[in-house]
């Protein structure tokens, strides 16, 4: 196999390719001495509240193993649903008493997720075999949805730098990168269906009237994001999701194996 060495300079043209805002001077840079919420800088509430969410994170995962093992027998679990709700009603509880920690409006975002799917902004959407809920009514649907979307954009608003050469805390950089990849995965999902089944998505909120090509579109650019904040499969998906991207990526690779030859591509 053929090892090809690249510059810094050749790096950074293929990091534009995956993400057309790429910027090498704006590259995050992470730091373990900041306080690990900027609107929480006593260290000792933060160890309280992050304490509180983690319990009812604890709940949530030990439901979902409860979940695994009924799977066998193909019957949903209705007490592991209820308590999945209850655990979603503690997460709100937690956001309204510490509406500037984005940390829990990420994680109820992504229960939300686990409850409805990611077809939330799709009217009539069909079963998607990772939801909790198979059957919901579009009212019920649509109000997760809202809630769930939301919140991403709150966590995201609270933790995104204000200026250029900003430091972060691994905390922020992670909830950052997953706020941004929920949001992408949401958006995707909507991009697929649309033509097929309506978008249901309220008035107020900014993606509705949003084309299919605009979804798709919204949903790369989240997803560089994503990747830009620390997560490698989002860097990823924001290429196969940008069709910009994939033409000019896919030139890029047949340029590199007429300058390296064809043992470039293995």
């Amino acid at each position: 196999m053929a090892y090809v060495e690249l510059s810094r300079r050749d790096i950074n043209v293929l990091e534009k390719i995956k993400d057309p805002e790429f910027d090498p001077s704006l590259l995050v840079q992470v730091d373990s001495t900041l306080p690990k919420d900027p609107h929480i800088s006593d260290p000792e509430e933060y160890q309280t509240i992050s304490q509180q969410e983690r319990d009812i994170i604890l709940s949530i995962q030990k439901l979902e193993m409860r979940q695994a093992r009924q799977q066998s027998s193909g019957v949903a679990d209705i007490d592991v649903v209820a308590e999945y709700r209850n655990c979603v009603s503690r997460l709100g509880q937690l956001v309204q008493a510490h509406p500037q920690y984005a940390s829990v409006r990420n994680n109820r975002a992504q229960a939300l997720r686990r409850l409805y799917g990611d077809a939330m902004l799709v009217a009539d959407a069909p079963r998607s075999p990772q939801a909790l809920f198979q059957d919901v009514d579009n009212a019920e649907r649509s109000e997760a949805a809202m809630t769930a979307l939301a919140d991403l954009d709150h966590a995201i608003s609270l933790l995104t730098p204000k200026v250029a050469y900003s430091r972060l805390s691994p905390q922020v950089a992670r909830t950052l990168s997953n706020a941004h990849t929920q949001r992408a995965a949401i958006y995707l999902m909507t991009s697929k269906l649309l033509g097929s089944k309506p978008a249901s998505v309220d008035a107020t909120r900014p993606e509705a009237g949003w084309s299919r090509l605009e979804f798709e579109e919204r949903a790369s650019r989240d997803f560089a994001m994503g990747g830009r904040y620390g997560n490698e499969i989002a860097k990823g998906l924001a290429v196969s999701t940008n069709p910009t991207a994939k033409l000019c990526g896919q030139m890029v690779r047949e340029a590199m194996k007429k300058e390296y030859g064809p043992s470039f591509a293995s």
